[in-house]
């Protein structure tokens, strides 16, 4: 945020010095966000040529020796995992263009969010479940996506028979939606750094998992344009709770 000129004549040099600062620190994310879309976008086509080429050869070839199926599939998994960081590239990149003027009911999202992943859930054998609800304005669209990419990675590093409880509460004039989880816990000295782009605690599960290392960063980025900050509310051996707040200026009950 700038600072006013309307200060001491002796603070008018420090001030405007500052607020050309901010302008050039702006300029430069700008630049960033610009190339990472730039980027995403010119990737995205010959991703796409090579996971049809690849998907066609293995059609085309059922019985190849079990090498070749090997580095086969390694392929298709390493291009599908290409494709979906381009994507999520993209989608961090449009970030600003987007309106957020839309009313969004929370607890019916949920329930939609539940049922696109019921599938992942029930392979899992992990119980979904929610309480509370509320209607805010802001991105229909990124709203789901940050709900969606929470509940995800709820799901994907849970224990098997586990729980995911999102609870919708308002608390300190603000509005609150924790995504609870029943799994490992996260080690203290993460509980910051996995909201930074490309970190993932245990690469080897990740890796397992399809992640690209983009999730939470992309939450990140839309709790921050709707004016909310997000943060690990508590972690341990017994499961992990991501709590995202919203200003009430943003929150009808």
């Amino acid at each position: 945020m700038k600072i006013t000129e309307e200060v001491l004549p002796e603070m008018r040099q420090f001030v405007k010095s500052f607020n050309l600062m901010l302008d050039r620190l702006d300029e430069g994310f700008t630049a960033q966000r610009q190339f990472a879309g730039n980027a995403a976008h010119e990737l995205r086509t010959p991703l796409s040529l090579m996971q049809a080429q690849l998907e066609l050869f293995s059609a085309e070839h059922p019985e190849v020796l079990p090498e070749t199926a090997e580095f086969l599939r390694l392929l298709c998994e390493q291009t599908e995992r290409m494709t979906q960081m381009t994507k999520t590239l993209l989608e961090m990149s449009k970030l600003r263009t987007v309106s957020c003027a839309d009313r969004i009911e929370i607890g019916p999202m949920v329930e939609e969010i539940f049922t696109d992943l019921a599938p992942l859930a029930e392979k899992n054998n992990i119980a979904l479940e929610s309480t509370g609800d509320a209607v805010m304005t802001g991105s229909d669209t990124l709203i789901y996506r940050l709900l969606y990419n929470l509940t995800e990675n709820a799901i994907r590093y849970n224990r098997f028979d586990g729980t995911v409880n999102i609870t919708v509460t308002h608390k300190d004039n603000q509005l609150v939606i924790t995504v609870a989880d029943t799994g490992y816990g996260i080690p203290e000295q993460y509980r910051e750094s996995i909201f930074q782009p490309f970190f993932r605690v245990d690469k080897s599960r990740s890796r397992e998992y399809g992640g690209v290392g983009l999730g939470l960063s992309l939450v990140w980025e839309i709790v921050t344009l709707h004016n909310g900050k997000v943060r690990v509310e508590e972690s341990s051996e017994k499961g992990t709770a991501i709590a995202v707040k919203f200003a009430t200026d943003t929150i009808k009950f």
